[in-house]
């Protein structure tokens, strides 16, 4: 029987982590505290977040003291009188809170909890924030790990952090596949559930409990803010009209910071950011995950003060209000709420275990919910292209060069003797010398890398179109397809060689090449020499590396694990990624 690379692929490894094997044993660094820059990139002045803890309390202690001293004067007690925290600028509702929104706002906490958990277990797997296209070393703002090191060659790999188990999901390093699986399914879910409270919000009335009517607004939340802040508290007035700092509060949350999520996720997608043009500018990917995470800290702070406060204001009659519709000081609406918590507390404490016995059904649950909208967003089909002055100084380096020897010969050679292989459903399989793959037609293009890490870089590729290579093979009718296989063996002990599935729309795309240059000059080794696949619709790992074959296939189903590639295999990745 004919040897085909698809026999060094690795099959039936299991579908459950093995904390020794998974993404190469990489040892498990826990995640420093955050820290932040002080003052412009060129000073290297780094402070940790737990400044912030004696700021807080010592801004805490300020801000009582001033707000007692200010309703000692006859003028802020007088504007107190004339702006209570209720009035005309948003007329009271005699109907409560409806089921339809105390189910709402319980899904949409128990769906925001878990993709906290999943959103800081993806930051954890590049932990830097800049606000350069570029992701320069040195240049980010906030960080949960030391300085890059520039003495050596450093990967993005290595850049990843572990978390506890208890808040990432799962909390081991490198896991940002079945992280993203957690994130996008609840995304798909948030957002949905957001989609039915801005209907029924319209629908119903009860927007006018958290938009105001009028520019009263104003002085009321001023007011009920100095009277939170020196602890004298107004009157609890939730069950009919917010008072002006809650209705503020919720407006922001559910029309500022919501959609603002959802807006700075997206910006992030390699399609959607190549349809807009954002790889470069003011609104590049880099400044829309700052924002993103920036959003989140919003989120974080508002479920601190609302759970404070709703204890703080008559708890029994609050947790009645949003538990059972009711408004009275019964202990029904705290034991509704405890058991809300105790499921969702058993449901976060479960979440990692059992994404770690079980990665390969997150994968296919998460397949099943989102694959749709993840096929619907490739389909956008962008064109990107950016300028010479906008390629990075500098370029992660991620995957680890192949150290066979038929490689290694190859690379002292110059890559003289090397020849691609193209074959399965095709015409005309054929090998194709460099020099030949050369001497065919040439395209540049200058574009972003994302990667699935969430790091960025713009490098100026030189090769030949993919569509040209069909052009001379002749794919069958059924090819569907197209697999390329590297030299590169999938890190971990025992794993076969590293490949990946493309659909074959994309390799009709203009800006799917081959590439043999990269900003000018021959492909370095570290980059993927001699030949590295970009297919831009796509994340960064799909573009394969030291490309030694090509083959056109009807289905992947045969191929490793039958996940569509080695990072789909062995760490869970999604097979369609074109965000």
């Amino acid at each position: 029987m004919k040897h085909t690379f698809a026999d060094e692929l690795t099959r039936n490894a299991g579908d459950s982590i093995d904390l020794k094997e998974f993404a190469g044993g990489i040892p498990q660094e826990m995640a420093r505290f955050p820290e932040i820059r002080i003052g412009p990139w060129w000073v290297t002045t780094r402070q940790s977040l737990l400044f912030l803890i004696p700021l807080g309390i010592i801004g805490a202690i300020v801000a009582v003291l001033t707000a007692r001293f200010l309703r000692t004067l006859p003028l802020i007690q007088q504007f107190i009188a004339a702006y209570p925290g209720t009035g005309s600028f948003a007329p009271p509702l005699a109907d409560g809170f409806p089921l339809w929104l105390r189910a709402c706002h319980w899904l949409n906490f128990f769906l925001l909890l878990f993709m906290i958990r999943s959103g800081i277990q993806i930051l954890a797997d590049h932990p830097r924030l800049y606000l350069n296209p570029g992701c320069t070393p040195g240049s980010e703002w906030f960080r949960l790990l030391g300085p890059v090191p520039l003495d050596r060659e450093y990967h993005a790999k290595e850049d990843t952090v572990a978390l506890p188990g208890w808040l990432g999901l799962p909390g081991i390093r490198h896991s940002i596949g079945l992280a993203r699986w957690w994130h996008f399914v609840f995304d798909t879910l948030w957002l949905a559930n957001g989609i039915a409270v801005y209907v029924l919000l319209f629908s119903t009335g009860q927007w006018r409990r958290i938009v105001p009517v009028s520019f009263d607004v104003i002085p009321h939340t001023i007011s009920t803010a100095i009277q939170y802040l020196s602890l004298d508290f107004p009157p609890p007035s939730g069950w009919l009209q917010y008072n002006g700092l809650q209705l503020l509060a919720y407006f922001t949350t559910v029309f500022i910071a919501s959609p603002l999520a959802l807006i700075t996720g997206v910006m992030q997608s390699p399609a959607i950011a190549a349809r807009l043009h954002l790889a470069t500018g003011f609104l590049n990917r880099q400044v829309a995950r700052s924002l993103h995470f920036l959003v989140l800290g919003y989120f974080l702070l508002f479920i601190a003060g609302h759970v404070v406060m709703v204890f703080a204001t008559d708890a029994l009659n609050n947790l009645n209000h949003m538990t059972r519709g009711t408004d009275d000081s019964s202990w029904t609406g705290f034991f509704v709420f405890a058991l809300i918590m105790g499921i969702t507390a058993v449901a976060w404490m479960a979440a990692t275990p059992l994404t770690l016995k079980y990665p390969r059904k997150i994968q296919h649950i998460g397949r099943w919910i989102i694959g749709w909208l993840l096929d619907g967003i490739e389909k956008l089909r962008p064109v990107s292209n950016y300028q010479e002055k906008d390629i990075s100084t500098y370029f992660w380096v991620n995957g680890t060069a192949p150290v066979s020897d038929e490689y290694k010969k190859h690379l002292a050679e110059r890559f003289r003797n090397y020849q691609l292989n193209v074959g399965g459903l095709v015409a005309k399989p054929m090998q194709i010398s460099l020099a030949q793959i050369r001497a065919m037609p040439h395209f540049e293009q200058i574009t972003s890398n994302y990667c699935i890490q969430g790091w960025t870089g713009i490098a100026k590729w030189g090769g030949i179109r993919m569509k040209d290579i069909m052009a001379l093979v002749h794919p069958h009718p059924n090819a569907r397809y197209v697999v390329f296989y590297s030299f590169a063996h999938g890190s971990g002990k025992g794993h076969g060689l590293y490949y990946d599935a493309h659909k074959i729309e994309h390799m009709q795309h203009d800006q799917t090449i081959l590439a043999y240059e990269m900003n000018g000059k021959d492909l370095p080794e570290r980059h993927g020499a001699p030949l590295r696949l970009r297919n831009e619709l796509e994340l960064g790992f799909k573009s394969v590396k030291w490309v030694q074959s090509v083959e056109f296939v009807e289905s992947f189903d045969h191929l490793g694990q039958g996940e569509g590639g080695f990072n789909e295999d062995y760490e869970f990745f999604t097979t369609r990624n074109p965000i």
